[in-house]
């Protein structure tokens, strides 16, 4: 039996994110990288003002999108 590994932590957001937005997490993650060297909650404010994302799942995005830096 093959036993799958659940996504923790901020990256448990991401089926839905996919999901309601009708995007790849890669998508979010390229335009995250354009929008320039900002602080954490300058890229929330980034992705719910300009792409109408949620709280959550843009603090999410960005959680994982810093954590690779």
């Amino acid at each position: 039996m093959v036993e799958t590994t659940k996504a923790k932590g901020p990256a448990s957001y991401f089926p839905s994110i996919e999901k309601t937005y009708a995007k790849p997490i890669a998508h979010w993650m390229d335009l995250l990288q354009k929008a320039g060297p900002l602080k954490h909650m300058e890229l929330v404010k980034f992705l719910k003002d300009q792409h109408q994302i949620g709280h959550g799942h843009a603090n999410a995005l960005v959680a994982v999108f810093l954590a690779k830096k």
